[in-house]
């Protein structure tokens, strides 16, 4: 049982290096970033932090919102909203990824970056420690609003994006690729790996505790 769930978390770690990974590549693609990286540049820009810590105090605030709801909180939840905002302020002050300042490079990067955010969802997400609180926020809207998913997500991502160009982070036409590209990547991810994302039973961190305990 402890070997199964340390290679369950290596999965979830790798996954989210993935992520992280992916990201920096959109955001050094240079054109545009995607919508919740508009609004987390614009966050660091106006208080003067780091793009990785102002995704982490975003992803907190949403997660202490989700708290108060009740919503199930897993450990994947609570590695997504710290690990990657560690793992990209690493990449970005290594500068591993060079910034582009080419339009062809710059698509280059952010197709580059898409596939590996997806890659980095499908290991994180199949482990079944629970989705980060960006995504739990999807499905909370949609529980309480009745609306599709998919409206909400746009609506959401809307939102984030206006309110971070307004604090300066950077729209360009690398943000709307990833809003029409990075569903059709994860599909074409999740087909591969002949993955099906609807028979994930997730644990909240309570369920885990338990398993290990009775292990």
């Amino acid at each position: 049982m402890m070997k199964h769930f340390i290679r369950r978390l290596l999965e979830m770690i790798m996954g989210l290096l993935f992520f992280s990974v992916g990201i920096v590549f959109t955001i050094e693609a240079n054109i545009g970033y995607a919508p919740w990286d508009v609004f987390h540049y614009g966050i660091a820009n106006t208080i003067g932090i780091s793009f990785g810590l102002s995704s982490i105090l975003v992803g907190f605030i949403i997660m202490a919102l989700l708290i108060l709801l009740k919503e199930k909180v897993g450990i994947g939840s609570i590695a997504n909203m710290v690990l990657i905002g560690i793992f990209i302020d690493i990449l970005m002050y290594s500068t591993l990824i060079p910034t582009q300042e080419t339009l062809v490079m710059g698509i280059l990067f952010l197709f580059i970056g898409m596939l590996l955010i997806s890659v980095g969802t499908y290991f994180y997400i199949k482990t079944g420690f629970g989705i980060g609180p960006r995504d739990n926020l999807m499905v909370v809207l949609t529980r309480a609003t009745k609306i599709p998913v998919g409206i909400c997500r746009s609506a959401v991502e809307l939102l984030v994006t206006v309110g971070g160009w307004l604090l300066g982070g950077m729209v360009g036409i690398g943000t709307v690729v990833i809003v029409v590209g990075i569903g059709f990547c994860i599909q074409i991810t999740f087909k591969l790996f002949h993955f099906d994302i609807t028979g994930v039973k997730h644990e909240s961190l309570l369920d885990t505790i338990k398993s290990l305990k009775n292990s």
